[in-house]
């Protein structure tokens, strides 16, 4: 080892070697030092930190969603939402009454415009796919007739997708009339927050229709006596219903439900076992985002929980979950990508998937 030179008696250090130079005029990961793997093989500058982890949970076959294949396991996918409501518990309800203070302008009309310049502006940080819901499903909601719900959401979808045609549309409903209507929209992914319901009509739908399902877990009320196992069971039995209602399995996401029918302390011990979901051999989609558990553990507010769903990323990507389901995308993608390196392996230099959202921020750049 070469040493370093003393200084005034002090300490001898050995010399830094393969230094890479900072150049912050190209910016990004260029803009600061680092040191090259003199380790590796001659092209061999990447990394794979999970295999050295012992990373080996077995993933799922990839499915196809709206024409895009989504490789499970290869990184986490961002899901951005669109609440085209006006009574979203996150405060971010798109649906405002703005027709008595701009007289002929429709609020539909104006929650369509505003749908499409935020799901842009998701796409354009990273998101990989959007959700669409016309219901809020907070604790205590009012219940949303179909007609209206369809009025709701399926001008936005429509939008949506003609604007942004690789990007995969899910549509979050329990009703499949409002399903059905937006995927003729262009939706691609049936997002059923009742997915445990033991009525398989979206089920049936989603078969008919040749769409892939999120079968999410829900109950109405908060009583568990292992809430952990009690999810990955019926979620089970929700998979075993959507395969005999003729859902192919490679078509089928499962989402634990944090926030839905839980308790705060149920839902953080969902959180702490979400690992155990990757035994349903089904893709994990999760969203804690800017939820009312978060909320109670830190006593915030809904629009000051990003840290807290920027933690709870962090930890569902450790226990393997696929798809994060988030408000603020571009600070989720940080964390999914940076948590991606850690726990998969995942590299820049060598993600096989062509992410839209990622070729549209390059686009824009000057």
């Amino acid at each position: 080892m070469t040493e370093g030179r003393a200084r005034d008696g002090e300490r001898t250090l050995p010399a830094e070697r393969g230094v890479v130079t900072a150049r912050p005029d190209l910016g990004g990961g260029a803009a600061t030092p680092s040191f090259r793997d003199l380790g590796a093989a001659e092209g061999d500058e990447g990394w794979h930190p999970g295999q050295l982890l012992g990373e080996s949970r077995p993933h799922p076959s990839p499915t196809t969603i709206g024409g895009r294949r989504f490789d499970w396991g290869a990184r986490t996918y961002v899901m951005g939402i669109v609440n085209v409501t006006p009574d979203s518990f996150s405060g971010d309800g798109l649906l405002v009454d703005r027709t008595a203070a701009e007289g002929s302008r429709s609020s539909a009309a104006d929650a369509t415009a505003a749908a499409l310049d935020l799901a842009g502006r998701m796409i354009a940080q990273g998101a990989d796919l959007i959700d669409v819901g016309g219901e809020s499903t907070r604790p205590g909601h009012e219940v949303v007739e179909a007609e209206e719900e369809a009025r709701r959401v399926v001008p936005v979808v429509a939008a949506i997708h003609a604007a942004h045609p690789a990007v995969p549309i899910s549509i979050d409903t329990t009703k499949p009339s409002v399903a059905a209507a937006a995927i003729d929209a262009g939706a691609a992914l049936v997002n059923d927050i009742w997915g445990v319901a033991p009525d398989s009509s979206l089920a049936r739908l989603a078969a008919e229709r040749g769409v892939p399902i999120v079968v999410m877990h829900n109950r109405a009320a908060a009583a568990y006596d292992d809430v952990v196992e009690e999810v990955v069971g019926e979620l089970a039995a929700a998979v075993r219903r959507a395969i005999d209602a003729g859902v192919p399995e490679a078509a089928i996401v499962v989402d634990p439900g944090f926030g839905f029918g839980k308790a705060p302390r149920h839902n953080l011990e969902l959180l702490a076992g979400l690992e155990r979901l990757t035994a349903l051999g089904r893709p994990v989609l999760f969203g804690a985002s800017r939820k009312s558990t978060l909320g109670k553990v830190l006593d915030l507010p809904p629009e000051d929980r990003l840290e807290a769903t920027l933690a709870t990323t962090a930890l569902a990507v450790a226990a393997g979950v696929d798809i994060v389901r988030v408000h603020d995308v571009a600070e989720n993608v940080k964390v999914a990508r940076m948590a991606d390196a850690v726990v998969r392996g995942w590299d820049p230099a060598r993600d096989p998937v062509q992410d839209p959202g990622a070729m549209a921020a390059r686009e824009m750049r000057p």
